[in-house]
């Protein structure tokens, strides 16, 4: 028989191997210890949002194929939010697309708008999937490090202008950013979308932890400062920000001819998806500001709780403005590699959490640097920050 010699796996995939969220969960199932790695939350989003699921498959509405774009309730709910949360004017047939949650979004931006030898910016740590998509594209990712600084993860301007070459294309942001918790200034946003004008560059933007924001921070989407709409793709998500994270329902909102370049390639990943959620969710973005409000309040608790059980227990904590994570330093702990530390952490203290330096390109910046979520039951955090005290 003979012998195959070329790699299975294409070569652009080569260096990415199972995720470490796969490896922490299956740690976690096997030790049986409270995951604090993997950032989906315990419970259930509203009720109400549930019961509207039910209500389109039983009515058959999204059972079969939904449009291309995503069913029109949806679309219209989606420019609705943006226009009434940001004062961003999106026309629902030409200028928003449905996609199977922001990782299918992210991955069909950058399939549609990157080309093999572009430069793509990224702001380290970052998404593992965004690296990913950038080798699926023939890019090459060109990392911008957030730093450390009192108590904070704050990005270097300079550092970012320094960044851009000739071969740039976009900038892909992510804010709220995870895992730091970042949120970026106003002042930050306009330095980013100054010279996004200047080079002539287009601007992907994650934001799917919006609605995720603590202690007065404010979510700027970048599409709505002067000269960005036209060049910016925004992402959202339903799942953070309702807890529904097995649904998959994502989108996008771009000018016509961004989102017609991001629609050529989603109608080749997943074409459609997540029919009856998409009635769903449509109801989820219209439900009133106290949910939303309340949502904050709730995770704000959450993250002071466990920020402080962190800090009681040795690690160096930087609080998140916003997103479910909080980031801490292991070396006051006795550790440098934050790998080493999360493999060995469940047979220590019974619980899981993540390695920042997977987030990194460079892995020495990240080694000492540690990701837990706080999206989880009060009681969860509470047996978990006494666990972890073990570690004192």
């Amino acid at each position: 028989m003979a012998v195959m010699t070329r790699p299975l796996l294409n070569r652009r995939l080569a260096e990415f191997g199972t995720t470490i969220f796969a490896e922490m969960s299956a740690l976690a199932a096997r030790t049986g210890s409270i995951n604090l790695g993997q950032g989906f939350p315990d419970t259930d989003g509203p009720e109400e949002i549930r019961e509207a699921a039910v209500r389109a498959l039983r009515d058959g509405r999204g059972n079969q194929y939904p449009p291309g774009p995503g069913v029109p309730e949806l679309r219209s709910a989606i420019a609705d939010h943006q226009r009434e949360r940001y004062g961003l004017t999106y026309d629902p047939d030409t200028e928003v697309l449905v996609t199977a949650g922001a990782t299918e979004a992210i991955a069909a931006a950058l399939l549609a708008l990157v080309v093999p030898g572009d430069e793509v910016i990224a702001l380290e740590p970052y998404y593992d999937s965004y690296a990913a998509c950038v080798a699926m594209a023939g890019g090459t990712r060109v990392p911008v490090t957030l730093h450390p600084h009192e108590g904070a993860y704050v990005l270097d301007l300079d550092e970012l202008r320094a960044a851009v070459t000739d071969r740039t294309r976009l900038i892909l942001l992510n804010t709220p950013h995870n895992p730091t918790g970042t949120v970026l200034t106003r002042a930050e946003l306009t330095a980013v979308a100054e010279l996004a004008i200047e080079r002539d560059l287009l601007v992907v933007t994650d934001e799917v932890y919006e609605h995720l924001v603590f202690d007065g921070a404010e979510h700027l989407p970048i599409a709505s400062l002067p000269g960005m709409r036209e060049r910016t793709v925004t992402i959202g998500s339903a799942g953070k920000t309702f807890s529904f994270t097995g649904w998959k329902v994502g989108w996008i909102t771009a000018s016509p001819e961004l989102t017609a370049a991001v629609r050529s390639a989603k109608q080749f990943l997943t074409y459609v998806s997540s029919g009856p959620f998409q009635y769903a969710i449509a109801e989820a973005l219209r439900l009133p500001a106290t949910y939303f409000d309340t949502l904050r309040a709730d995770l704000a608790a959450k993250r002071d709780l466990l920020s402080e059980g962190l800090a009681q227990a040795g690690f160096e904590v930087y609080r998140p403005a916003g997103t479910y994570f909080v980031t801490t330093d292991v070396r006051p702990l006795g550790a440098e590699d934050g790998f080493a530390f999360c493999r060995s952490l469940p047979e220590r203290a019974g619980v899981v959490a993540i390695p920042n330096a997977v987030f990194y390109d460079h892995r020495e910046a990240g080694a000492p640097f540690v990701r837990f979520a706080f999206c989880k039951k009060t009681e969860v955090l509470e047996e978990a920050v006494s666990r972890l005290k073990r570690l004192v």
